[in-house]
């Protein structure tokens, strides 16, 4: 509940679990692993995650860009690609579903982890631009329970798509206070993903 849920999509087990090993040793979650497109498609529909890392050739009857093209049209999520293929047809392929990152592989964990930060920030971005600020006496005026003048300033960066560790450091607590304070503002906010939190605070702000 208190970190980023990702969706791994990779056909190589060894590859996935590695990934897995990486996000779990540091700032998100695994939602889950898909081997194939019928389990990724399974995966977003029964747990959507807050982004997905995409393998772009797998060995399924779709795609990771018909997966990706997936996503856009019916859950708007970020998604970074990681793949073996850098020519020139898989990248035209590749950038007409706009992904958020791509990564070569063979790839490493800082290489994977702080692309995988920017693409969430910068959709977050993307996706508040234009939109009201949030306000704290206007949020509060549809909650049954008050954000405290912490929890807004934390919702305030989780709305800009920032890691625990970020919110960490920015606010200088501790990651397990900040995750005391996300268990907090996700039960205000009657939702469980980071996801959910972003979406209706956005909803209420258009109010």
């Amino acid at each position: 509940m208190s970190r980023h849920k990702i969706l791994i999509v990779e056909d190589e087990p060894v590859i996935a679990e590695n990934i897995s090993l990486y996000l779990d040793n540091n700032d998100f979650e695994v939602s889950g692993i898909a081997y194939d497109a019928a389990e990724a498609f399974d995966q977003l529909k029964t747990n959507t995650p807050d982004a997905v890392i995409l393998d772009i050739n797998l060995e399924s009857d779709h795609s990771g860009i018909d997966i990706a093209q997936h996503i856009n049209q019916r859950y708007q999520l970020p998604f970074i690609f990681l793949t073996s293929y850098a020519d020139k047809n898989t990248l035209e392929r590749a950038k007409q579903v706009k992904p958020d990152g791509y990564i070569v592989k063979p790839f490493n964990e800082r290489t994977l982890l702080a692309s995988l930060e920017i693409a969430i920030s910068n959709y977050a971005e993307r996706k508040n631009h234009g939109l009201p600020g949030l306000s704290m006496d206007k949020l509060n005026r549809y909650l049954h329970t008050p954000f405290s003048d912490r929890e807004f300033e934390i919702v305030c960066l989780v709305y800009q798509g920032m890691t625990n560790s970020q919110i960490a450091e920015m606010v200088f607590i501790s990651q397990n206070t900040v995750k005391t304070h996300l268990k907090n503002i996700h039960l205000k906010m009657d939702a469980n993903t980071r996801l959910e939190v972003i979406n209706n605070l956005r909803n209420l702000m258009l109010k």
